[in-house]
């Protein structure tokens, strides 16, 4: 009788045994953020031909798949799944791979079943979508945009540890409400402030008005905030955009003649961001053809190609007021690109675009 109650309870018992880690992952799973990694290409997906390659190397050759399998501890900070939105090197990516991005990445903040986003991308143009981002997404969850300056195959790569940061952040409850993020390097960057300083350096993306905050083993840690309009509280929505306008950027330098804001113009652009010397400065010899440009439509806007803080003032250098310009205030001509092709989708006034400016 007691082997025939034994044989019974054994093998109930050993099924409950074996059910139990199932449902103790099942409750660590709920416990944990959902994050969803939107893979883009550019280095962070590269491979070189050896592991002494750190600088040359072919970009956007990982799939997101991969990228994750690649950094198995990301299990530990979340629930975490990819998808591969596109395969391209940054400097390739073009508007209307912004506008594809930034609709997915709308689709997912609406996902109840969605804590946070992190976007993989390549360090060209990181920058410029992390702003476009910034701009446009309607959420308070947390977006990340993160990049690495060494492809995985080499020595002391840097996109491992990176994205487990990204993914650490776009996870946490206190990221939330902050606009874009970029983690690179151990710094939690605003993706407004944020650019790339040098290319053959991890420290490579800085702000001029330095990080939101750090990561340290997966923790946040937080120092100031940003101050400029932002995801929830901009005027813009990615939903509502359908294109994108033309616009251009004309480099300023000694010497310099007219000839490419002319050409700008001839393509059909909407506006032109003057990448100007110092202040914003516009040469003698430029000025008349910007004055006229301006008479035709065209949008003059601007900006500073110093390194690391060009902060543009109205009203010096040149009579703004007067030749109805535009200042960028401290947006580099990449960023002040970004921000005039989204404001030009709401207005064509010179004064609500130096509002804009101002305001973010």
């Amino acid at each position: 009788m007691k082997n025939a109650v034994l044989k019974t309870f054994v093998p109930g018992a050993l099924a409950l045994l074996l059910a139990l880690p199932t449902a103790v992952q099942a409750e660590e799973a709920a416990t944990k953020p959902n994050v969803v990694i939107l893979a883009t290409g550019g280095t962070i997906a590269g491979a070189g031909a050896s592991a002494a390659n750190s600088a040359t190397y072919t970009a956007a050759k990982v799939g997101i798949d991969k990228l994750i399998a690649g950094v198995p501890e990301l299990s530990q900070l979340a629930n975490v799944r990819g998808e591969q939105v596109m395969q391209i090197a940054s400097e390739s990516i073009t508007n209307d791979n912004l506008l594809q991005l930034g609709r997915r990445v709308a689709e997912l903040a609406d996902s109840k079943d969605v804590d946070g986003i992190v976007i993989t991308h390549g360090t060209d143009t990181l920058e410029e979508t992390a702003y476009f981002l910034n701009l446009v997404e309607k959420t308070d969850k947390p977006i990340v945009v993160v990049g690495s300056m060494r492809p995985g195959t080499a020595m002391s790569a840097d996109g491992m540890l990176n994205l487990y940061n990204a993914v650490a952040v776009a996870g946490s409850k206190d990221a939330r409400g902050k606009g874009v993020l970029v983690t690179m390097n151990d710094e939690i960057q605003s993706g407004r402030d944020v650019s790339k300083s040098i290319n053959i350096k991890t420290e490579a993306f800085k702000s001029p008005w330095g990080p939101l905050g750090m990561v340290v083993e997966g923790k946040s840690y937080w120092f100031r905030l940003p101050a400029k309009r932002h995801t929830m509280d901009s005027e813009f929505d990615i939903k509502d955009i359908k294109s994108l306008p033309n616009v251009g950027i004309a480099y300023s330098y000694g010497n310099v003649d007219d000839t490419a804001y002319k050409a700008l113009a001839q393509s059909g652009a909407k506006a032109i961001i003057h990448a100007g010397t110092g202040n914003g400065s516009v040469s003698s010899r430029v000025v008349p053809a910007l004055q006229a440009l301006r008479k035709d439509g065209v949008q003059i806007i601007r900006s500073s190609h110093v390194n690391n803080g060009g902060f543009v003032l109205r009203n010096a250098e040149q009579p703004d007021d007067k030749n109805d310009w535009v200042v960028a205030h401290d947006l580099n001509p990449q960023k002040a690109r970004i921000l005039a092709m989204v404001a030009l989708t709401k207005t064509q006034d010179s004064k609500e675009l130096q509002r804009i400016f101002w305001e973010y």
